[in-house]
């Protein structure tokens, strides 16, 4: 579990709340509040291998 401001790395999340989708594409990046429903808490989504 991830939360707003904190810095997870490159790759995709989820907030738990409402399953919006973001992607950090720096590793400096921060996550934010979720635009839709003001949610602070993501989960990174785990990408399939390749």
């Amino acid at each position: 579990m991830f939360y707003a401001g904190d810095k997870p790395g490159k790759g995709t999340y989820i907030c738990t709340e409402c399953k919006h989708r973001i992607i950090i594409e720096d590793d400096n990046d921060k996550l934010p509040i979720c635009p839709f429903c003001q949610c602070a808490e993501w989960k990174k989504v785990e990408s399939p291998s390749q």
